[in-house]
């Protein structure tokens, strides 16, 4: 049997003071997910009126995803030490996410959830992330310990962190 993420409450939580956040300021999100695989939009539209919040998302699980539709580079996918996990990708997905999805806060997800996949450097547990505001875009380097499912859970909860953060401060600067 294959485990999969079931949402605990800490992520419904999460949700739930994301979408309100949202609701409150007008401010939209979206996601561009590669190792979480739709994970974060799929919890926050579990939440009764997340269609006020949530513009869509992308999983760009495939490399010519994360090239044809949200926009990286082969400069950055191709490049020796540089590819699809790191600060680079995430970079230009989130912000691919913002333009293909017409949101106003978006969060990128790549990584290596495992149990294979590591790359010198990088091992298992690797997962960097963007956050794209109307005002910025940073990334952020993880590691998170466990197996697949838990790799991917920790990065949900996360990727939640980070959108409220960049709503909150969106609204600031509206």
């Amino acid at each position: 049997m294959v485990p999969s993420v079931i949402f605990d409450g800490e992520t419904l939580d999460a949700c739930e003071s994301l979408v309100a956040a949202c609701r409150a300021s007008g401010v939209t999100v979206g996601t561009a997910e590669s190792c979480t695989g739709g994970l974060v939009a799929s919890a926050i539209t579990a939440i009764p009126g997340s269609s006020e919040a949530i513009r869509g998302g992308v999983v760009s699980y495939a490399i010519p995803v994360k090239r044809e539709v949200l926009g990286v580079s082969n400069d950055i996918l191709d490049a020796p030490g540089v590819g699809a996990v790191s600060s680079e990708c995430a970079a230009a997905m989130a912000e691919g996410a913002r333009r293909v999805l017409g949101c106003d806060v978006a969060v990128s997800i790549t990584g290596i959830a495992g149990p294979g996949g590591e790359e010198p450097g990088k091992p298992v547990g690797t997962v960097w992330m963007g956050l794209s505001t109307p005002f910025s875009t940073q990334t952020f380097p993880n590691h998170f310990e466990g197996d697949r499912a838990e790799v991917r859970a920790r990065a949900v909860r996360r990727a939640l962190e980070l959108l409220i953060q960049g709503v909150r401060d969106s609204a600031e600067k509206r």
